[in-house]
């Protein structure tokens, strides 16, 4: 890896922009430079959002997401806003109840139960962002699992450690199980 450069999108209230920080912190934690911003609509509950992080071995120049190598959609709205104009080797990640898009025939198109994971495995919705967190750790290979669950206990409530610890295990077990890969 030299630079990826990512985009989560979603509605706003799912913690996309926790995502992207989490990220951007298991990042710092394995020794490697990041940028991380995100942007939301004045409706930010309910309406589509969006947050970036990249990610590199080297320093970091411009910290704005020019071309994303990486997208991960939540719902259909923000699916449909954000991977406009995405690049033909850019790896989408959307829910497994979203439809993908005519303008991203051309790319890599993973669909996982993200949401479905969160609220009937893990047995919470709003640990969906984390679910996602992990599937796409283990999707890009960002950082070892130890910095990933290091970042992602620095930025939850005290007391969900146990419920955070098991949307982790989930998410990174849809990429190991290959499911819909």
């Amino acid at each position: 890896m030299s630079q990826m450069e990512i985009r989560l999108a979603g509605s706003g209230g799912q913690g996309i922009i926790l995502a992207t920080v989490i990220l951007a912190e298991a990042a710092v934690i394995a020794g490697k430079h990041t940028a991380q911003s995100q942007s939301y609509g004045p409706e930010a509950r309910g309406g589509a959002c969006k947050a970036e992080v990249i990610v590199s071995d080297e320093e970091i120049g411009f910290t704005k997401v020019r071309t994303p190598s990486f997208l991960m959609a939540l719902t259909q709205k923000s699916l449909d806003k954000y991977s406009a104009n995405l690049p033909a080797d850019c790896l989408v990640l959307i829910d497994d109840t979203l439809t993908a898009p005519d303008s991203i025939k051309n790319n890599k198109v993973v669909k996982l139960p993200i949401l479905h994971t969160a609220a009937e495995k893990v047995g919470k919705l709003m640990t969906a962002n984390i679910v996602a967190v992990a599937a796409i750790n283990g999707l890009l290979n960002i950082v070892d699992d130890e910095s990933l669950k290091t970042a992602v206990f620095m930025h939850i409530p005290k007391g969900t450690e146990a419920l955070n610890q098991k949307a982790l295990e989930e998410g990174l077990s849809l990429i190991k199980k290959g499911e819909n890969i």
